[in-house]
């Protein structure tokens, strides 16, 4: 695992030690940052289910200015960590250890909106739907915002989920859907 492109470009990353944590792999990262940048002027990112932190770390390394890394694993936080540590980025980053729907009622409470959202939950684990209603509800994604889903091939995601329209969802291999929403 590397940062892909932008200020820390060929940095390395460590992988969550856990057989049960997918990482995203460079091909789908890079891919992704084509469809919804590649570099950003700014804002805020919310990695929900973060993992170990690559797809908040890489829209850090591509000009957004602060990334929220959410997961509820204590490898995960620990490897989060460690990743940002290693890039000296500590500053620029906020690491909770919590459910998914606790760290979006807390950051509701801070009155928080993200210019990017990056949603790969555990795969048929989480209900999209019911993340999408309470990010709405709450007001948590800027009116310009994305919402970056990452779910299995399986998992069929409807081109409509309330007020959030799908602009463009990518297969890669027999496993990965990348799919896009804004308002």
């Amino acid at each position: 695992m590397r940062v892909i492109s932008g200020e820390f470009k060929g940095r390395k990353l460590i992988p969550v030690p856990h057989k049960h944590t997918r990482p995203t792999t460079d091909k789908v990262k890079e891919s992704l940052f084509q469809m919804i940048g590649p570099y950003f002027e700014g804002g805020i990112c919310l990695d929900l289910f973060a993992g170990s932190g690559g797809l908040g770390i890489e829209s850090l390394s591509r000009g957004v200015d602060q990334g929220i890394f959410v997961d509820k694993h204590p490898k995960a936080i620990a490897t989060i960590y460690e990743n940002v540590k290693s890039l000296r980025i500590e500053d620029r980053v906020e690491v909770y250890r919590t459910d998914a729907f606790r760290a979006l009622k807390a950051a509701a409470k801070r009155g928080l909106q993200f210019n990017y959202i990056f949603l790969d939950p555990p795969y048929d684990k989480i209900s999209f739907e019911d993340l999408f209603e309470f990010i709405d509800a709450n007001e948590l994604l800027t009116e310009d915002g994305v919402l970056v889903c990452e779910h299995s091939v399986d998992q069929m995601l409807s081109e409509q989920i309330g007020p959030f329209k799908q602009q463009r969802s990518e297969t890669y291999s027999s496993i990965i859907t990348v799919s896009l929403y804004t308002y």
